[in-house]
């Protein structure tokens, strides 16, 4: 991925963490192309998913077929059965079958006939969505887009970085040349190892002072809800972890906090008629909350 770093690695933070991506840009800046290098990388199963109006929920979780010869149903999995699922064009398909997604990343689990099937560890959902076309899309309810972990934009490349990638793939594509750089067992022992990052008491307080004062915010209509402020703890140890370090810093909060809040903040409506955005009110928070000293690593 040329000059897309900062996503790629914002991307592994939420699949060590345990949460998944929502990747909102305009078509064929790279989105499909960076989570199937992120499953290749890794050594892990890919699975594409076009949603589109007619999509049913049977045909992401799978659906079960009588078998005459043995006599019985069998199940046959559909491809939400991966470690890396992309939801291409999420807002294109029903409520319905954006609910049997959506359920699925939260209980990592997905019941078809009754029977519970557990998903493969570690799962990780990159559902995309083109910000500017809206029309016969099922826009997601804000109590949906709480459920993904980060939202994150690609942008465009700059001038040089386009050049490269023309150059890049010229001949042969790249993506062909990329080898697992990890075992599947070695990325699970990183979700554990994530879990003893510590996050000092200061710190907590910093999360908690950010996230409650969206709830009384002149601009916000609803703020971020209590899984909000265990999303963005769970993305700063990740990222510590990333980084080498065994305890979050204050400055992993302020890096984060645009990609985990921004989605989960409704604004009002005179101030969306004012041209507020998410992003404007959250780097206004930061501003004005304390950050905090941690004598712990200051000594």
């Amino acid at each position: 991925m040329v000059g897309k770093k900062k996503i790629t690695e914002l991307s592994l933070v939420s699949l060590i963490a345990g949460g998944h991506v929502l990747l909102e840009d305009v078509p064929g800046v790279g989105k499909t192309m960076m989570v199937r290098s992120i499953a290749k990388s890794l050594g892990l199963k890919f699975s594409r998913i076009q949603f589109t109006p007619d999509l049913l929920p049977s045909d992401i979780t799978g659906v079960s077929i009588f078998n005459q010869k043995e006599m019985e149903f069998e199940f046959r999995p559909g491809p939400l059965l991966g470690n890396v699922i992309l939801a291409d064009e999420i807002n294109r398909t029903s409520p319905k079958t954006q609910s049997a997604l959506l359920e699925s990343m939260e209980e990592k689990s997905m019941t078809v006939d009754g029977q519970t099937y557990t998903l493969p560890e570690p799962f990780l959902v990159m559902a995309t969505q083109n910000p500017l076309e809206y029309e016969g899309t099922y826009p997601l309810p804000e109590a949906q887009l709480d459920r993904f972990l980060m939202k994150l934009s690609m942008g465009y490349p700059t001038v040089e970085e386009e050049l490269n990638v023309l150059d890049l793939i010229g001949k042969e594509h790249p993506i062909e040349f990329i080898d697992s750089v990890i075992t599947v067992e070695e990325l699970l022992q990183l979700k554990e190892d994530m879990k003893a990052v510590h996050v000092s008491e200061p710190v907590k307080r910093y999360i908690v002072e950010l996230i409650s004062r969206t709830r009384n915010h002149r601009s916000i209509y609803l703020g971020v809800s209590p899984r909000g402020s265990l999303a963005l703890m769970k993305a700063a140890q990740a990222y510590a972890l990333l980084m080498n370090r065994d305890f979050v810093i204050p400055d992993d909060i302020k890096y984060l906090a645009p990609f985990v809040l921004t989605h989960r903040i409704i604004l009002k409506p005179e101030a969306r008629f004012e041209g507020t955005t998410p992003a404007e009110v959250v780097k206004e928070l930061m501003a004005r909350v304390p950050v905090p000293i941690n004598k712990e690593q200051s000594v």
